[in-house]
Formats: structure tokens, sequence, C-alpha cells
């Protein structure tokens, strides 16, 4: 049996030319990053992660750069998630103490006056995992209890890392759409709060404000870049489970630089493509993904996705790429054991998808039309964000002690 292309593809017919800057600044505004890292500077522990160039990788693959934001190295957390939640929950609680236009330090939060302002309040979000843990840790912060729901197939590593956060965690049958399903309704009979990145009817504010909550990366990023003497990345590639993350980062730079904004390269499981599928149906709108969305890349088995994200993926995002799980072990293995002088990096299956696509970009020749219409060279400046570390060590493992998902032989490199 002929095994899985390691990249399928999808030219957006409709951006950049239906991007606008004005739509786009409604759910990303100019100058958000800076709001959002002020209060994530408060938070203990702070520091901006790494941003990592591979200059062997790069030469060899025939690249200006490449540059990697290790989000493995994000608090304690292994993972970017902690500054959507973080974010949210910040904004949350202005609004329930009727104070949205003004700056309320954090540790303002956890005061026994504020506490009794706020009264018995609960926690709640559906997650594959890193949500999950960032907003089990920003509740634990403030003092606040936290439900978790996560479906059957989540890790064991991964409930226990909620649950050392000080959630209680709850496990759903079906898959991480389930588990949102299933929270929506029991939130409502108990009374909780929940802080969740994707969006439906009735509840798009808090989503919008996790969105928000991940510009702090891109902020930093820029700042990073800056101090190499470059103004911007050329090519992003960014993974997408609801989609995000994508829309935060597309988002960003869409608004920051406009038409010369970096060509973006969403990139999903093939098991688990909401976002791919819903661009090649080309009606406008978000369909969701059937199956078991059964891929080692857990924090994007994401069937449906976030409908305000899809706005914004739909009218900005350049290409829509999927692949297979070899090409996320393939990445992990390639930042685990670097080229000699090039940095050590600890990535997670979610983490090193976008790695693994680009390497076959540049190298398999079944990739040479997409990577003819990327214009990737000498000249591109490329920038990947390692989302999460090892977050599951089991399957991390497997992967990288005993090299399960190997690269089929048609598609190793020559």
């Amino acid at each position: 049996m002929k095994a899985e292309k390691p990249v399928e593809w999808l030219k957006n017919t409709r951006g950049p030319a239906s991007c606008s800057r004005e739509k786009v600044g409604e759910i990303i505004p100019p100058g958000i990053s800076r709001r959002t890292r002020e209060l994530h500077r408060q938070l203990l522990g702070y520091r901006m992660s790494p941003l990592k160039g591979l200059d062997r990788l790069s030469a060899l693959l025939g690249l200006g750069n490449i540059w990697v934001k290790d989000e493995s190295q994000r608090l304690t957390l292994n993972s970017f998630k902690v500054l959507g939640g973080t974010f949210a929950i910040y904004n949350y609680l202005k609004q329930r103490l009727g104070i949205e236009g003004e700056d309320l330090p954090f540790s303002e939060l956890t005061s026994p006056g504020t506490a009794r302002k706020l009264g018995d309040l609960t926690f709640a979000a559906a997650t594959d995992g890193n949500h999950g843990r960032g907003v089990a840790w920003a509740a634990g912060r403030l003092g606040r209890p936290a439900v978790i729901y996560v479906h059957q197939e989540t890790s064991p590593s991964r409930i226990r890392a909620i649950e050392a956060s000080g959630a209680r965690v709850v496990v759903v049958d079906g898959t991480y759409d389930d588990a949102v399903r299933r929270i929506r309704e029991d939130a409502l009979k108990n009374d909780w709060q929940i802080i969740e990145d994707t969006s439906w009817e009735g509840y798009e504010e808090i989503p919008i404000w996790v969105m928000q909550g991940y510009t702090t990366m891109f902020g930093e990023i820029q700042e990073q870049l800056s101090a190499q003497g470059f103004i911007k990345p050329t090519h992003i590639f960014v993974q997408a489970g609801v989609g995000s993350l994508a829309a935060a980062t597309i988002g960003y730079y869409r608004g920051l630089f406009g038409p010369e904004a970096p060509v973006s390269i969403v990139t999903e499981p093939d098991r688990a493509a909401g976002i791919f599928e819903s661009a090649r149906i080309g009606d406008g709108r978000p369909h969701p993904f059937g199956g078991n969305l059964d891929t080692i890349m857990a924090g994007l088995a994401c069937g449906e996705p976030n409908p305000i994200a899809w706005e914004i993926l739909r009218d900005c995002a350049d290409y829509f790429i999927t692949c297979p799980d070899y090409v996320a072990a393939k990445g992990m293995r390639v930042y685990g054991v670097p080229m000699e002088g090039d940095p050590f990096i600890v990535s997670g299956e979610s983490g090193a998808v976008t790695l693994g696509a680009l390497m076959f970009i540049m190298q398999h020749p079944q990739c040479g039309k997409l990577k003819k219409e990327l214009n990737l060279g000498p000249r591109s400046q490329v920038l990947l964000i390692n989302t999460e570390g090892n977050t599951d060590p089991f399957h991390f493992r497997r992967v990288v002690w005993e090299g399960s998902d190997p690269v089929p032989f048609e598609y190793r490199s020559i």
C-alpha cells in the first residue's frame, strides 16, 4: 500500500485581496501585544521564551534562516497556551468587577477584597492537554478552583499535569469536540465560567481574549528579530487545531505589515484537518472534519474550527497544508538531534510538525511545485513556533527513543 504523501496543499484563492486590515483589527487590534505583555510580565517566573536560529539546517536546506520560537520554555508549563488562558481570565475578572477600562495589577486579583467582590467562581475548560493546563495554572494562581474536561484518548501524563496544577479532571467519551459539547452543558448546570479557545453562538468574547493573549509571543519575536537585524519573517508555518493560534499569528502580522505580511502556511494533521477541509469546500463557512481524529499530534486533534478564527484564516491565510504523523515525528527527531552547531530543542508532536513539513517541502521532489509557489530560498527568513515541549513523555519516548512513525522508504531523504 502506498504511503501517505508528506504534504497535501491548497492555495487560498480568497486571500490576500479579501483580507481587510480593519476587520482583522476588530479581533487582533493594533497594539494588543503591548497590553498582553504588560499582564504577562507580572506573572511569577515570566521571561521571554527564546528565539533560536537553526543556522546549519538552514544552510543544508538552502534557506536564509530558520527561526524557532521555543515555547517549551514558557514559564514551567512547556507550552504557549497559558498566555491565552491568563489574558482571558484577567479580562473576564475585570468585566465581572465592572472595571473593564482600567488597568488592574495581577496581584490585586488575589487580594482578599477582590475575592469577596467576585464571590464563588469556578473556571472550566475542555482541552487536549495544554490549554486546560494553562487555565488550571492561572486559576490556581488566583486561588480559584478549575474543572477541566478531556476526551478519552488523552494520555495519563497530560491528565496528571493538569491535576498537578490543582484542577479536577473529567474524562469524556469521544473526541475533543465531544468534550467541548459536554462542558457547555455541564457549565450551564453548575454555574461554572468557561474559558475556551474556540467559539460558538453567544460565546465569542472570551475566545477572542484567548487569541489576543497569544500575541505576547509575536511582540517578543519582533523584538528578538530586530536584535538580529531583521524586520520580519518572510514565511510563517503555523499549526492549527481549532485555528486560534494560526488566526492570532496571521492577524497580528497582517495588522502590523498589511500586504507586506509574511507568507503564511497553516499546517494541520491529515487526520484532523478541519481548516483544510473548510478551505477545500470553499463556500466561506467552517466545516467539521469527521472521524476519530486519530493523530499523534494531540494538541491539534480538533475536528471543528473556531468560527472566529476561521474568518481570519479564510480571508488572510496564504496556504493550507496537511501532514501525516510521520512528518511530525521526523520534526521531533531533527529538533532533538540537531546538526552540529545548531541548538537542541525539545519538541512535542504538535510542536514539531511545521519543521517536518518545511524539510519535506525543501528536500522532496514531490513537493517541488509547492516550494516554487512559496518562493522559498536563500533569502527566506522562516519562522516556526515550537508550541510545546515534552508534554507527553510516553509518546515522546516512543517517537524519539523507539523510532515510532518512521518516514516511509519512498519519502526518505536521498
